[in-house]
């Protein structure tokens, strides 16, 4: 069987892109149109682009849990992929419509495995009851596709450990991608702009500053990172990057904690709310010293390579497939971690970890000639392993296994 067209099914495609996977299925789409026919299909409703089909929730599933609406999303979805020859599902948002494509459709499902229902526990405060629909239509999905794509080896195991009903042979690691021409120091006359973006958000150029990216969430970490700041000599800066709460109680523990910090520390953290445009996240970017991945859980973590590609060393935790991306000593700090395991990524002694993560900050920017020699080993190593081309062509194999 040849392959000419493969749907890309997924929640988010822009211009809603919340988080990783978003950037990966928009990457993902651009590299693989060089190979084959791609279309789209996502949520938030319509889109303009002629490839590109956005579902909004049936009508009568308006004011039901959102688990329900997502299901009524991927019932859409899949009723419309007839001529695909390959469908590729991203998260569990979209996992049931290439579940039901495959069987209603008689065409092979691909999934790409960015994190994991069952290790995200914390997810029942956002959905209630959905939660165990999102669980169902996961694993269903990974027991039945044809392949899974995990984003890491560690990812790799974790599928493997939590369903065990997937034969390993059917497992593949193809990691996640970075757009190195789109995630780069600025340079030349983009500097003066990058400049001006950096005044507006009142972030001081010439302090030694540790900059955050993230969702606010339970498995980025971000407490961890706010209560380890406590412990960064004075001249710091921390710069947070930190939007999208799961829930108003996250919401409000986070602030908290923000509140605190610069009460304690007379200033010095810039909280940047808004989703910023590429243009003007690698501005923060080049401005700092020395990036953080706090994370409890992270399958690899996409924003570890945007940072590296800007040239900044990353401080992360030794979890999920960060230690896949970090050399650490090279291009970046491990942070070790004990966790417990019952699925939340809790640190077994959260104490010890927030004093570890300080120490490895405060390394970080103590000695910022070496951070800069580092972030520069980050820039080579997205470049030498993380090129999207490789990517495509590591994905397409995958598709010619299941044809």
């Amino acid at each position: 069987m040849s392959l000419v067209r493969v749907d890309l099914l997924t929640r988010e495609y822009p211009p809603y892109v919340y988080g990783g996977a978003g950037v990966h299925v928009t990457e993902l789409a651009a590299v693989l149109r060089a190979h084959v026919e791609v279309r789209v299909r996502c949520f938030d409703g319509p889109r303009d682009a002629p490839d590109v089909t956005g579902y909004d929730a049936p009508a009568g599933l308006a004011d039901a849990n959102p688990a329900l609406r997502t299901l009524g999303v991927d019932l859409l979805m899949a009723g419309d992929v007839a001529g695909a020859d390959v469908v590729h599902s991203h998260t569990w948002y979209a996992n049931l419509a290439g579940h039901v494509a495959a069987i209603l459709h008689d065409v092979p499902h691909v999934v790409t495995a960015h994190s994991l229902e069952p290790l995200r526990p914390w997810k029942a405060e956002q959905l209630g009851g959905g939660y165990r629909l999102s669980g169902w239509a996961e694993r269903t999905a990974y027991e039945q596709a044809g392949a899974v794509i995990a984003v890491s080896g560690g990812m790799r195991d974790d599928i493997l450990r939590v369903y065990p009903n997937v034969s390993p042979e059917r497992v593949h690691v193809v990691h996640n991608g970075i757009d190195l021409s789109g995630w780069r120091r600025p340079s030349g006359e983009e500097l003066e702009p990058a400049a001006a973006t950096i005044r507006r958000l009142g972030i001081d150029p010439e302090r030694p500053t540790i900059v955050f990216v993230g969702r606010i969430t339970r498995q980025k970490g971000l407490p961890y990172l706010l209560r380890a700041a406590e412990r960064l000599p004075a001249e710091v800066q921390l710069v947070l990057c930190a939007g999208a709460p799961d829930t108003p109680e996250i919401l409000a523990e986070v602030s908290s904690l923000v509140d605190d910090l610069r009460r304690s520390r007379g200033g010095g953290v810039v909280w940047v709310e808004e989703m910023l445009p590429r243009d003007e996240l690698t501005a923060v970017l080049a401005a700092g010293t020395v990036f953080v991945c706090p994370s409890v859980y992270e399958p690899l973590g996409i924003v570890n390579l945007e940072a590296m590609a800007c040239g900044l060393p990353v401080v992360g935790t030794a979890t999920g497939g960060i230690p896949e991306v970090i050399v650490d000593g090279v291009t970046g700090w491990l942070v070790p971690i004990d966790q417990v395991s019952d699925g939340t990524g809790t640190p077994v002694h959260p104490e010890q970890f927030v004093a570890d993560l300080g120490d490895a900050l405060t390394a970080a920017v103590a000695d910022p000639v070496r951070a800069a020699e580092m972030g520069r080993a980050a820039r080579q190593r997205v470049e030498d392993h993380f090129a999207w081309e490789t990517i495509a062509e590591r994905t397409m194999e995958v598709y010619r296994s299941v044809l």
